[in-house]
């Protein structure tokens, strides 16, 4: 088992801990999406010596916060 279905196994049990897994598994999935997008968008991964000094480079991080049923 992976650490998803262990965690989900645990949580089935207690609602607050079932929201609040999905919360985090949400988060973690949006900021995947983000990440890979970016990369597509740019044509170059993270740290990549093709993006250095194009212009076009990543400049950093910042969080977003989306509101959803889970948090």
């Amino acid at each position: 088992m992976n650490d998803f279905t262990k965690n989900i196994t645990q949580a089935l049990f207690n609602q607050d801990k079932i929201n609040d897994l999905l919360r985090k598994e949400l988060q973690q999935a949006v900021n995947d999406l983000l990440e890979a997008e970016l990369t597509a968008f740019l044509g170059y991964d993270p740290y990549a010596r093709a993006g250095w000094n194009t212009g076009n480079s990543r400049n950093g991080v910042y969080f977003r916060k989306v509101d959803t049923q889970f948090g």
